[in-house]
């Protein structure tokens, strides 16, 4: 439960971009253009990956999955940013700000183990090749996905607790356009110590981690790669990695420098950017990465449009 006492403060203010009242139309046409085109185009490879028999394999199975998370994940966000351009009223409840920072935490995390599970099945298609099928079962595909969902939840349950059980005593105005961690606990007046020693211990275990068996998985995979006799044949299996590559480091680069940089005024308004960037580019980023530098996908994107037209 969250104290009665601080629930009396109810709401919170998003400042986004307030004080450039000139742009906000020009930005709810952006970001509604951006939303548009995350659910169009990660739908359409969900879409894709379920209809092609093609794409039935461990690898599209992942991606069709963290398709899935990059719709949910900007729904929590960018509904209520949209709005907020539009409205006088920028105020988001107590508890609707407890809520979006909670699902917010618990996708982004989930993506932090997906492209974890996502290196690991490239790692074993690469390097064991030949026990690809055996060790890359449904089932497991399976338990890595739920899995990546399922350790997360009460891990972000404790932080966000700890974080609305602070007092808020002073300004109520949230320097971003959604409730983050750091611009909020920025407003608690307590002391904050266990929030930020909870914090970074979550973030070295959710960010740090999964990037430490991606990057071992990669060294394996490169290691594999430059010991094969075709230069033909290095340029195509490095092919298959590289969209998840970028990804990886759009993603990780941006949280990393979010959550574990020292905080200061100057840094706020620069993780402010940067928050708005793995939460609602990188999923606009993600179908056209992997439909541009992904034959198999594009192959399959062309016969889909082809049938259409």
């Amino acid at each position: 439960m969250i104290k009665e006492n601080h629930t009396a403060l109810s709401d919170f203010t998003l400042l986004g971009y307030s004080e450039f009242p000139v742009v906000q139309v020009l930005l709810f046409v952006v970001f509604l253009f951006i939303y548009v085109g995350i659910v169009l185009g990660n739908g359409l490879i969900i879409y894709i990956t379920v209809t092609d028999a093609a794409l039935d394999s461990p690898m599209y199975f992942f991606l069709r999955n963290l398709s899935f998370l990059e719709i949910c994940y900007t729904s929590v966000t960018l509904p209520k940013m949209l709005v907020n351009f539009l409205a006088e009223n920028k105020n988001i409840s107590f508890i609707g700000c407890a809520l979006q920072m909670y699902f917010l935490f618990v996708l982004a995390s989930t993506e932090c183990f997906l492209l974890a599970a996502m290196a690991y099945d490239r790692y074993v298609a690469i390097c064991h090749p030949l026990h690809y099928k055996l060790i890359m079962s449904k089932e497991l595909c399976l338990r890595l996905v739920t899995g990546s969902l399922t350790v997360n939840m009460p891990v972000h349950m404790v932080q966000v607790y700890l974080l609305f059980t602070l007092p808020f005593c002073g300004s109520h105005e949230i320097n971003n356009f959604f409730c983050d961690l750091p611009p909020v606990l920025e407003l608690a007046c307590a002391d904050i110590f266990v929030n930020e020693a909870y914090m970074f211990a979550a973030t070295t275990v959710i960010l740090i981690l999964p990037f430490n068996f991606i990057i071992a998985s990669y060294v394996k995979i490169i290691s594999a790669i430059l010991k094969m006799p075709s230069v033909e044949g290095r340029k195509k299996v490095f092919a298959t990695c590289s969209s998840h590559l970028i990804m990886v480091s759009l993603f990780y680069g941006s949280a990393t420098i979010v959550y574990l940089s020292p905080r200061s005024k100057e840094t706020m308004n620069i993780n402010k950017l940067l928050s708005l960037f793995y939460t609602i580019l990188i999923p606009m980023f993600n179908p056209i990465v992997y439909s541009l530098r992904n034959r198999e996908v594009k192959v399959c994107l062309k016969k889909l449009f082809n049938r259409k037209v």
